[in-house]
């Protein structure tokens, strides 16, 4: 069973900066076209970045372009959020998810993701 396991959340003050890690140990990741998403309070859960298995390539919400970046490490079966100049608005549940590369849905699409993790807070605070 594949099981994707975040790490990396925690408290930081706005301006700080957080690396988070998704291991996705079962998966044959080097087939799956990876991401990450958040969801605050209140809100519906929405895209952050993902990245492609073939050619590594990114793509990012507006919002967090050019302070967010994503990267993989297909040996370690292991996803990077590496996140510079958070700010309040960041603060959310952070996850990983995990989709079949040859789905043809965007990567901004939620329901292209087969696998999900638990999720792991961020909070950033004023």
């Amino acid at each position: 069973q594949v099981q994707l396991v975040e790490s990396g959340g925690g408290l930081v003050q706005a301006g700080g900066s957080l690396r988070l890690s998704c291991a996705a140990p079962g998966l044959t990741f080097s087939r799956h076209n990876m991401g990450w998403f958040r969801q605050a309070p209140g809100k519906e859960r929405e895209f952050v970045a993902a990245i492609t298995w073939s050619t590594g390539t990114p793509y990012y919400l507006d919002s967090v372009q050019g302070r967010f970046i994503i990267s993989r490490a297909n040996a370690k079966e292991t996803v990077y959020l590496q996140m510079n100049s958070l700010k309040p608005e960041d603060t959310a549940v952070y996850y990983c998810a995990a989709g079949r590369a040859n789905d043809s849905r965007g990567p901004t699409t939620a329901s292209r993701y087969d696998y999900w993790g638990q999720g792991t807070q961020v909070t950033v605070s004023s």
